[in-house]
């Protein structure tokens, strides 16, 4: 039932489409991005309705609070300090390679703000665990929402993070004025 009510919702009732070509295994992350709104929050939770999985995200701990706090859990939200240093992404790839499953939405930009320093943490979490990297990005003004790469981290960070924010520079977000890659030269 939910899955039905997310489909119709997305896709007929909002008009969005999917283009997603590629295949999901057992452990992923998934780098969604542009992340400038409240809104890819709901958008994200529908699709993955819709698409009949579950991922887990990373979310700023302050939106943990009652009656939030027990919600965002219950969805798969994962509360995160960020001003303390924590060994998050050691505690998260070891989580992942211990899991029989383990999916988890990452939103690189870390912030809806501009923020051309993008996070990374994302990408070191797959490469300890061993998984990849999905590359969804959702565009606005096209109601469309893409996956159409993988990412197989092997070490060369500025490489293949020029090759991620280079993927992502096509996408619309709901305020285009707040997503950017920074300099990838």
């Amino acid at each position: 039932m939910w899955k039905s009510f997310c489909n119709w919702l997305l896709y007929k009732r909002m008009g969005w489409t999917t283009e997603v070509t590629e295949a999901h295994p057992d452990k992923y992350i998934i780098c969604l991005a542009p992340h400038t709104s409240n809104w890819d929050f709901m958008l994200g939770q529908l699709y993955s309705g819709a698409a009949g999985f579950k991922s887990n995200f990373l979310m700023k701990k302050e939106w943990f609070f009652w009656p939030l706090g027990p919600l965002f859990r219950k969805l798969g939200g994962i509360p995160v300090w960020r001003s303390k240093r924590t060994s998050m992404t050691d505690i998260l790839a070891e989580t992942a390679k211990q899991a029989k499953t383990f999916h988890l939405c990452i939103t690189p930009e870390g912030t809806r703000s501009p923020n051309p320093e993008w996070k990374m943490g994302f990408y070191f979490i797959a490469q300890k665990a061993g998984i990849p990297i999905l590359l969804y990005g959702v565009d606005y003004e096209k109601r469309l929402i893409e996956c159409t790469k993988t990412i197989i981290p092997n070490g060369d960070v500025d490489t293949q993070m020029r090759e991620i924010k280079l993927y992502f520079s096509k996408f619309k977000g709901k305020k285009p004025e707040n997503f950017m890659i920074g300099d990838v030269e």
